[in-house]
Order: structure tokens, then C-alpha cells, then sequence
């Protein structure tokens, strides 16, 4: 009997097991993979959706087949090859029969305490302050799922758009598990912070009372979908190895391709907007892709010259659907880059993790003898060193123009708690720097002496004596 129905309205009321989000397919750079040039064919085998490049067909580059026609390498296990002919419902009652694990009982039963503070918390989604790590924690490590699950009901969009509810669930449920759970910082709990910012931005009065409701949907989704199937690297290691997304994309914005055509592949893969007029989807799919194209940071002056023309030439006008749009990109890029305009104790959390993302690749860099990355290397870079450059070069900047246009108490909030913040990276600059100096005195008499040894070495040699003292060679520090 199909049971396809038996999923929940709200996400909340039943969280994703974690087997079921075990990510079916991932780029990899791991020792065993191909670092240089494409990936090992046995390994894209293994991948739920395969790269398909056709230059005349700029619409169709990502073809979900695997999961539809079951064609995997001779090595797949029967338990996946069984997987990719089932509906979604039943994948999730027969992963644990496969799998020899018995009927549980549903997690929202044994978690209703964390759900009730979820929803809690839910009620002050708008706040600037919302915590999104506490959240994540709350629904299970299904925050992305969750919030944008909520934020579209909200909206009235489920309804408005007649959108299938199994097919969103099973969308937002891919959206998430396409999501690189080992990346520091660009993950699914990124993807729903940024999902949250941009809900914040969305509420501001102008755009509140601007945008339509096509507008306030292609902002989540762009949202929540911004960083799809990130590998936690850059676009120049990409470009550096010879990896084969670089060649697809040409060199130009392969991440933020890479995100959208991800994005495009499980739109139509769950056939979430399957019922609509095929130029209504073909026009949503590149209105997707503007959007997500424009969080590429090496476009960033691009963008900010631009907007910053509009404002001081005061020519925007929001009832214009290509201003909207313009405004909805700017808002995305606010939304991803927000970090330094969180409270302190959030703020310092996506720092950390940010930075150490950055390590990771510095240290795969050396691994492989490449030359490490600007800001990878963890032997001579700091947490606060990074950040005050990112606010000082990048966020400021940003963020003054969009207080410009939108001049309100969230403008300044921000603006006030990335100078607080920058201060306080700056003091524990100072601190650590402090912590330098008195360890240095040690340092200091050794090599006073070193220098005194040295010194009665030469008068003895002058003079034809021996040395009392003799210095080993490479004792000293560099």
C-alpha cells in the first residue's frame, strides 16, 4: 500500500532521522579521490546526480539520473541499487529494514520538550539575535529544513504556489543532505543562517512592502540553496588542481555555478514546480541563478559600485521588477557575509569555524605541495588577524551602503555590533601580542648570553686561545 501522504505538515513535528540525511553523493578531497583533473569515474558513479555539459543547452547541465534509472557501478550493494527505484516514503521504511534496524519510534515523541523550545524560538524568527546553532540543536540538526519549511508556510507560499508537500519535503530534505556536514562553516547550519538573515532583510519596511510574493520565494529558496554541495574550498584550489568544475565553468564563478546548477538538478529531480508552465520554470531557474550567482565575492565591487550608483544618483525604484531584483541580490550578499554583524557570542562561533575551513585547505595544500592559499596557513595567521581584514576590506563597506538604503534600527544594529566586534578581535589581538612580549625576555637573556659566548669565541680565537663556551650549531630559534 503507498504511504506516500504520511508525511507531517510541519517538519518540526518530525525530525529527519540522521541515516536517512547520509549524503548520497559529494565532491571529495579526501587522499583517495582525484585531487588533479577529474574525478575517479568509480567514484561519480557513486554520486545521486551526475554533470552532464551540453554548450548549447545551458538550461539542462545537471541531470539527476542515478536515482531515477538505478544504473550505478557493478559495485553498488543491492541495498542502493534497491533505494533508487523507491518513492521517498518508502526509501525511509525500507533504509532500516535493509539495514537491520528496527521500527523506531518517532523522534518527536522522545523529543517534545526540544520541540516545543524549536517552536519557541520559531515565534522570534525575525529577531537578529536568533541563534541559530541552539536551533540546529533543537530539530535534530534539521535546521534548513525546518526554518525554510516555516518561513514558506508563513508566507502563505505552500498554498499560493499549490506546492506539493511531499515533493517540498522531500526537496528541502535533499537541499540539506547535499550540504557537506564535515565543513566547518560552509554546511547546512550556514545555509540556514543565511536563510534567517535574509528572512530579517525581507521584513525591512521597504522591502516589506515591495516585494511579491515571487519575489519573497526565489529569496528563500536562493537562500537556503546559496552554497549547495559546497567542497569547502575555493574557487583558485579548484582552478589550481585542474578540477573538473573549473573546466566546466571556465574559471568563472565554478562555486556559485556549481550551487545553482545543484539547486536547478533537485528542483527537477522532485519536480517541485513540475506543475507549472515550463517557461514559468525555465524563467524561476534563472532568476535562481542571478541570484545565486551574485554571493560571488570576487564580483563584489562589481555589485557595491553598482549599487552604490543607484543610491547616490537616487534613481531605485522598487516597483521596478528588475530594481527588485537587483535589491534581492544585494540582500543575499548581506545575508551570507553577515557573520560580523551578529551579537558577539554568535559571531565568534562562525569566525572560528570560517577560519578553520580555511586551515583545512591550507593544510590539503601542503599536503600536495601546492602553494599555500592567502589566509590558509594556520602557522601564521590568526582568527582575529582574518576577521579584522574581512570587516575592514569587505563587510564595512557592504553593509554602510545597505544601511544608506535601508536606514533602520537592524541597519545600525549590525553596523554597531561589527564595530563592537572588531574591537573585540582587536583586543584579543593585543592580548595575544602582550603574551608574546613576556615570554620574550627569556628569550632575550639566552641570546644576550648566546651573543657574549660568541663574542669571548672571537676574542679567544684572535688572541690564539679556546673558547670556554661552545655554542651548538642551530640551538637558537629563527
Amino acid at each position: 500500500m503507498e504511504v506516500c501522504y504520511q508525511l507531517p505538515v510541519l517538519p518540526l513535528d518530525r525530525p529527519v532521522p540522521k541515516h536517512v540525511l547520509s549524503r548520497r553523493g559529494a565532491i571529495s578531497f579526501s587522499s583517495s579521490s582525484s585531487l588533479f583533473g577529474a574525478p575517479d569515474p568509480r567514484q561519480l558513479s557513486q554520486r545521486r546526480g551526475a554533470i552532464s555539459y551540453d554548450s548549447s543547452d545551458q538550461t539542462a547541465l545537471y541531470i539527476r539520473m542515478l536515482a531515477r534509472l538505478g544504473c550505478g557501478s557493478p559495485s553498488s550493494d543491492p541495498e542502493r541499487r534497491v533505494h533508487r527505484l523507491l518513492s521517498f516514503q518508502r526509501y525511509l521504511h525500507s533504509s532500516r529494514l535493509l539495514r537491520g534496524v528496527p521500527q523506531q519510534i518517532p523522534l518527536h515523541i522522545l523529543d517534545e520538550d526540544y520541540t516545543g523550545q524549536a517552536r519557541c524560538m520559531l515565534e522570534k524568527v525575525g529577531n537578529w539575535n536568533f541563534d541559530i546553532f541552539l536551533f540546529d540543536r533543537l530539530t535534530n540538526g534539521n535546521s534548513l529544513i525546518t526554518l525554510t519549511f516555516h518561513l514558506l508556510n508563513q508566507y502563505g507560499l505552500v498554498e499560493l504556489f499549490q506546492l506539493d508537500m511531499v515533493k517540498l519535503w522531500r526537496f528541502l530534505v535533499m537541499v540539506q543532505e547535499d550540504y557537506h556536514s564535515n565543513n566547518p562553516y560552509h554546511n547546512a547550519v550556514h545555509a540556514a543562517d543565511v536563510t534567517q538573515a535574509m528572512y530579517c532583510y525581507m521584513q525591512e519596511p521597504m522591502l516589506a512592502r515591495s516585494l511579491t510574493s515571487y519575489d519573497i520565494l526565489l529569496g528563500l529558496l536562493a537562500a537556503a540553496t546559496h552554497d549547495l554541495d559546497h567542497p569547502g574550498v575555493n574557487q583558485p584550489f579548484l582552478i589550481k588542481t585542474d578540477h573538473y568544475l573549473a573546466t566546466l565553468y571556465r574559471n568563472t564563478s565554478v562555486l556559485e555555478n556549481h550551487h545553482w546548477k545543484s539547486a536547478v538538478g533537485l528542483l527537477r529531480e522532485t519536480g517541485l514546480f513540475s506543475h507549472l508552465p515550463a517557461e514559468d520554470r525555465l524563467s524561476m531557474e534563472r532568476e535562481l541563478g542571478s541570484l545565486i550567482l551574485a554571493t560571488d565575492i570576487s564580483r563584489q565591487n562589481d555589485y557595491l559600485s553598482r549599487f552604490r550608483l543607484h543610491l547616490n544618483q537616487e534613481n531605485l525604484c522598487l516597483s521596478n521588477a528588475s530594481h527588485r531584483h537587483f535589491i534581492l541580490q544585494m540582500a543575499l550578499k548581506c545575508a551570507d557575509i553577515c557573520n560580523p554583524c551578529r551579537p558577539w557570542e554568535l559571531s565568534k562561533q562562525w569566525s572560528e569555524k570560517v577560519t578553520e575551513e580555511f586551515f583545512k585547505q591550507g593544510d590539503i595544500e601542503k599536503k600536495h605541495k601546492l602553494e599555500v592559499s592567502p589566509v590558509c596557513n594556520r602557522e601564521n595567521n590568526t582568527v582575529g588577524n582574518i576577521q579584522i581584514g574581512f570587516m575592514t576590506y569587505v563587510a564595512e563597506p557592504l553593509f554602510a551602503e545597505w544601511a544608506r538604503f535601508s536606514d533602520t534600527r537592524l541597519s545600525q544594529t549590525m553596523l554597531g555590533h561589527m564595530g563592537l566586534n572588531k574591537a573585540s578581535w582587536g583586543g584579543l589581538q593585543q592580548e595575544q601580542t602582550t603574551v608574546s612580549e613576556e615570554a620574550e625576555p627569556s628569550t632575550a637573556g639566552t641570546d644576550a648570553e648566546d651573543g657574549a659566548a660568541r663574542r669571548n669565541d672571537n676574542t679567544a680565537t684572535a688572541t690564539g686561545g679556546t673558547s670556554s663556551k661552545e655554542i651548538p650549531q642551530g640551538s637558537r630559534e629563527s
